[in-house]
């Protein structure tokens, strides 16, 4: 099985038992042993993915109370710090792996990890969870339903171009055409010594 299929598999397993509540405050259970490292990451990963997503759609309720508005406001930023957290820790895993790797003359680099290119796999299955059901909503009018229709064909189509570009990077990476290296976000905004906002008070 290639990285991307083995992504999309264990992606849509953390959406749907996501979903059999469908509660950002339930419990996170991880079904993956701490042996299964990759495994594990990736659906905690897609886990945090699907949390935030359901966040980012309560906090636009233009009836929400303010007070409760600034709690999730406040939940989606540590959402991200742990997102970030989790594709590097993704990227670890490769960069672990594939440490032995020569690379070869004229060796090439890349734009993103592989990590942050699951990361987009990764939002990428939650568009198309949530567009199909947009595409098979039956309070929805068949306008609507047909235009979801074809946002999900799209996202499939982009799905399937970018499964193949992560296996051929991944690929590459093993075999020293291409040099894997990390782009460490270092994010200031969270941190109380790098924020003057925080470091001010």
């Amino acid at each position: 099985m290639t990285v991307s299929k083995e992504c999309i598999s264990i992606f849509k397993k953390s959406i749907e038992d996501y979903h059999i509540l469908d509660s950002v405050d339930q419990e996170f259970k991880n079904p993956f042993s701490k042996n299964e490292v990759f495994k594990k990451n990736i659906y905690k990963k897609s886990w945090i993915d699907t949390v935030q997503w359901h966040l980012e759609d309560i906090i636009r309720k233009p009836s929400i109370n303010p007070n409760k508005a600034l709690k999730i406001k406040r939940r989606i930023d540590e959402s991200n710090q742990n997102r970030t957290d989790m594709v590097e820790a993704i990227d670890d895993y490769f960069f672990s792996k594939f440490s032995h790797v020569k690379v070869i003359d004229g060796f090439n680099i890349n734009t993103e990890t592989p990590a942050w290119a699951i990361d987009r796999l990764s939002i990428l299955e939650l568009k198309i969870f949530h567009m199909d059901i947009e595409a098979n909503r039956p309070t929805a009018d068949q306008k609507h339903r047909v235009s979801c229709f074809n946002k999900l064909e799209l996202l499939k189509l982009q799905r399937k171009n970018l499964s193949k570009a992560i296996d051929q990077l991944i690929e590459n990476i093993s075999k020293g055409k291409i040099k894997a290296l990390t782009y460490k976000q270092m994010k200031m905004y969270n941190d109380d010594k790098l924020n003057p906002e925080l470091y001010k008070d």
